[in-house]
């Protein structure tokens, strides 16, 4: 088990309430929540694995790009 260290936030007194609330009505522990976002933070700003990121690659040169005119247009494209 990872060793476990504290923080401390600073935010403003009425932002706590409600964030305390909003934990309270969803019976999670409010530090849950906060791992948990800061999760997702850091997973939204990790690098691109190798695929997406020669799929970005091949988008900016104009390959394996769809144009459809319509999103029923675009299913059908990819046959969904």
């Amino acid at each position: 088990m990872a060793k476990e260290v504290q923080m401390s936030i600073k935010m403003e007194p009425e932002l706590r309430d409600q964030f305390m609330a909003a934990a309270a009505q969803r019976h999670r522990p409010a530090a849950q929540i906060i791992r948990d976002l800061m999760r997702l933070y850091i997973g939204d700003n990790e690098a691109p694995n190798a695929l997406t990121a020669e799929t970005i690659r091949k988008a900016r040169r104009g390959e394996d790009v769809l144009h459809a005119a319509s999103a029923a247009d675009l299913f059908k494209q990819l046959g969904i």
